[in-house]
C-alpha cells in the first residue's frame, strides 16, 4: 500500500514538473519504485536522478552546464537549465513547497540550483518567491536536502538583489555550521554560502559571533574545510570594521599555518588574512591597544612580541613559490614600517 502511494506521489510530481511526456515519466517512476529511492539516498541515479526523467533536464553538481542528458526526452522539453522558462521554474518551486518526499525535494533543489547558475533565472526565481521556499528547506531534518538547499542559495547569492533576501538565513547558517559534522559536505555547503555572502561588507556584522567557530574549523578541519573557512576569514579581514573582532579572537594554533610544509592554497590565504589585518591596523587610528588583547588572541600572535611568528616569516622568505615570498615580504614590510619591531635587520 505504501509503495503504491509513493508511486502515485511521484506520478503527481511528474505532472507538476512537466505536462508533456507524462506517460513516459510515470512509466519510468513506476519502474524505479523503492529501489530508485534507495539509490538516490546513496548518490545520483545512473540516469541523473528523478527530475531528469520527468523533465528532460540533466542534473549536474557543477555550476556550468556540461554535456547532453544521458536520457532521451521529448523534443519539446528543455535540454538545459538555461532554457527553463518561468513556468517551468514556478512548477519546480511549487513542487518543492508541496511535497514531503525528501527524494523529490532533493532532486527539485538540484535542478533549481543548476538553473540558478544562469543570471536570468536568478531574477525569475526571486520574483516567484522561490528564495523563501528554498530557504525553508534549511530547516529540513534530512542533511542531503539541507545541503542541496544551501547549494541553490549559493548560486542565487551571485545576484545582489537576491543577497538582500538571503541575508535572513545568515544567522541560522552560522549556528548550524558548528552543529554540522566536521568536514561534511553539509558544513562545506554552509561555508560556501557564507563565502558568497561575505564578498561585500554589507553582512559581515551578522557573522561576528561565528568567528570563534571559523577559527576552530581552521584548526580542526581538513584541507578542504580550511580553505573554505579561510575564504570567509579573508573576506572579513578586508573590512576594517571587523578588525577588532578578529584581533580579539582566540587562535593559538594559527601560527602552525605559517609553514613551508602547508598546502600552498592554505598558506597564501593565511598570509592574505594577516596582511589584511596589518593594513587595517595601519589605516585605523586607535584600533590597537596591546593590553586589551589576551595572550592567545590573533593580535598577540601576529602583532605582539612573538619571536616564533618572526622566525616563521623569515623562513617563508625561502619558500619555493614566488607568490608566497611576495606576500611574506609585504607582511614584513608592513610590520617594519608600522611598528619598527624585531624585523629590522633580519631581512637580507
Amino acid at each position: 500500500m505504501g509503495e503504491a502511494k509513493g508511486a502515485a506521489r511521484a506520478g503527481l510530481a511528474a505532472g507538476l514538473v512537466l505536462g508533456a511526456g507524462a506517460c513516459y515519466c510515470v512509466y519510468r517512476l513506476t519502474r524505479s519504485g523503492r529501489a530508485g529511492a534507495a539509490s538516490a539516498r546513496d548518490g545520483p541515479a545512473p540516469g541523473g536522478g528523478l527530475l531528469p526523467q520527468v523533465s528532460g533536464l540533466s542534473v549536474l553538481s557543477s555550476l556550468a552546464w556540461g554535456g547532453p542528458s544521458k536520457l532521451q526526452s521529448d523534443a519539446d522539453l528543455p535540454k538545459s537549465p538555461s532554457n527553463l522558462d518561468a513556468h517551468h521554474l514556478q512548477k519546480l518551486i511549487h513542487l518543492l513547497e508541496s511535497t514531503d518526499d525528501p527524494l523529490i525535494q532533493e532532486q527539485a533543489l538540484v535542478t533549481l540550483s543548476n538553473s540558478a547558475a544562469f543570471s536570468v533565472n536568478q531574477d525569475i526565481i526571486r520574483n516567484l518567491d522561490g528564495i523563501s521556499v528554498i530557504g525553508k528547506m534549511l530547516s529540513n531534518s534530512i542533511p542531503k536536502v539541507k545541503e542541496k538547499a544551501l547549494n541553490t542559495l549559493n548560486n542565487l547569492s551571485m545576484n545582489v538583489k537576491n543577497q538582500e533576501e538571503i541575508k535572513v538565513y545568515i544567522l541560522q547558517v552560522c549556528k548550524e555550521i558548528e552543529l554540522s559534522p566536521l568536514n561534511s559536505d553539509l558544513q562545506l555547503a554552509e561555508l560556501r554560502l557564507l563565502t558568497n555572502m561575505s564578498v561585500t561588507n554589507d553582512y559581515h556584522h551578522m557573522m561576528t559571533n561565528a568567528i570563534p567557530c571559523f577559527l576552530h574549523l581552521l584548526s580542526e578541519g581538513n584541507e578542504r574545510t580550511q580553505i573554505q573557512v579561510l575564504k570567509v576569514l579573508v573576506n572579513l579581514s578586508a573590512n576594517p570594521a571587523m578588525t577588532r573582532h578578529l584581533f580579539s579572537a582566540q587562535a593559538p594554533s594559527l601560527l602552525s599555518l605559517f609553514d613551508n610544509c602547508i598546502n600552498k592554497d592554505i598558506l597564501l590565504r593565511t598570509l592574505t588574512f594577516a596582511a589584511n589585518l596589518n593594513e587595517n591596523m595601519k589605516n585605523e587610528e586607535g584600533i590597537v591597544t596591546q593590553d586589551q588583547y589576551s595572550e592567545d588572541s590573533i593580535f598577540s600572535l601576529l602583532c605582539g612580541d612573538s619571536t616564533q611568528y618572526a622566525k616563521k616569516l623569515i623562513c617563508l622568505l625561502h619558500h619555493h613559490d614566488t607568490e608566497v615570498k611576495e606576500q611574506v615580504a609585504k607582511i614584513i614590510t608592513q610590520l617594519r614600517g608600522d611598528t619598527k619591531t624585531r624585523y629590522s635587520g633580519k631581512l637580507q
